[in-house]
């Protein structure tokens, strides 16, 4: 039975918490990585479309991040899309907004990314450290002692550490454990997701229309054997994304036809469909003595503007470059006014793009014939500023403001 004694413990071996490891790997920390899943490979897609339903619009700034930590580069040029436009419209009215990157004299906007590729990624570049991986570790319990914390494994496994860091997700069991406050509430709407083929290509685009029902986005994949593909997440209310889960596959291709309006052809197939309640999540803190939080373990938003792992990524490069800079100070990591630095660092950036995507949220769901008006007549100021819109897609992609090291 293995049992043991470490510096630092990560919880969680999502792309968030592995991410946090190979930013701490060959530091001279004894660093261990624990999950509950198994720490393997995930295998292909068996989907028809080849592809998996769940992805990630990484931004420029996520990019940085895992190709300094020596995952991007593992990841298969296939399996990359870039996109380096975005189109944003209201289905109830004649506001529209596009992004371009030749207007940031950027190559792209970012990419769209299967987040097993990004997974797998992590792990070969984990499985090369001198990180200490624990997959099948399920934590039962959570014990403060003199020297730091223990954790008691669902094996009768024990593991100690001074600092111990929660990347467990939404639904983090470190988290509760250790009995930070939380505020959360539900957005009223569940996230169809799946993977379509395309009649037409996506012609580099993510495509984003403000419906009655909810937002739909088309997120770009790459094309296979000629075939076009697109990841879609259709944000509805319960009854309304009851009946879209219902449909036969040709009536629910015909649907997101209409719903995008025709605008790359017609939806030619679609892989089984999945179904996420939303529920927006924020820790009152994210630090306590020896205890972080970060990525979704500290908040999780809505879908909106695919920011949630770009999000936790700025949590993991800020994160690791606090503790490796205290360490290089002299001072202990696990200390509450060292990891209050965190805390400070991205507490405020973590709540403003929070906000916002509430806002928005909230904004394009008013029935009101003035709000109707006043979100359109934005939307067509905004789409008629270059600067401002430069600004916002920069701040977006993580091209200005302060950014950890790795970022930048």
């Amino acid at each position: 039975m293995q049992s043991g004694q470490f510096d630092l413990i990560v919880v969680g071996a999502g792309m968030v918490g592995s991410a946090l490891a190979c930013a701490l790997a060959g530091k001279g920390l004894r660093l261990a990585l624990l999950d509950a899943q198994p720490l393997a490979a995930l295998p292909e897609p068996r989907s028809a479309s080849g592809y998996d339903p769940r992805v990630s619009a990484l931004s420029a700034a996520s990019e940085q991040i895992l190709r300094a930590v020596g995952a991007w580069q593992r990841i298969p040029a296939e399996r990359l899309c870039a996109y380096r436009h975005m189109c944003v419209w209201d289905a109830e009215g004649t506001g529209e907004v596009r992004f371009d990157a030749d207007a940031l004299s950027e190559p792209r906007l970012g990419h769209i990314v299967e987040n097993w590729q990004v997974q797998n990624a992590l792990l070969a570049r984990l499985q090369e450290s001198d990180v200490t991986l624990l997959g099948e570790s399920r934590v039962q319990g959570l014990v403060r002692e003199d020297e730091g914390w223990r954790l008691n494994l669902d094996d009768g496994r024990q593991l100690r550490a001074p600092l111990v860091l929660g990347a467990d997700g939404a639904r983090s069991r470190l988290r509760d454990l250790a009995g930070f406050a939380m505020r959360e509430w539900d957005y009223l709407h569940h996230a169809v997701v799946t993977t379509i083929e395309l009649d037409q290509p996506h012609q580099d685009t993510a495509w984003q229309r403000f419906l009655p029902s909810g937002p739909l986005a088309y997120l770009p994949l790459p094309p296979r054997d000629g075939r076009h593909f697109c990841s879609i997440v259709w944000s509805l209310l319960p009854d309304a994304a009851e009946r879209v889960m219902a449909l036969t596959d040709q009536a629910f291709c015909l649907a997101l036809t209409e719903a995008l309006e025709g605008r790359l052809g017609a939806v030619k197939a679609a892989d089984p469909r999945v179904c996420i309640p939303l529920r927006q999540r924020h820790a009152k803190r994210y630090v306590m003595p020896g205890l972080a939080l970060l990525g979704d373990a500290a908040h999780s938003i809505h879908p909106l503007a695919g920011q949630g792992v770009n999000l936790g990524l700025l949590d993991a490069a800020q994160l690791a470059d606090v503790l490796l800079a205290a360490r290089e100070r002299g001072e202990t990591i696990a200390d509450l006014a060292v990891l209050e630095r965190y805390e400070r660092a991205r507490m405020g950036n973590n709540l403003a793009v929070m906000a916002a995507m509430e806002g928005f949220e909230r904004l394009f769901h008013a029935d009101a014939l003035a709000l109707r008006w006043l979100r359109n007549a934005g939307m067509q100021l905004f789409e008629r500023a270059p600067l401002l819109k430069a600004r916002v897609m920069r701040q977006a992609m993580g091209l200005d403001g302060e950014l950890p090291s790795l970022a930048r």
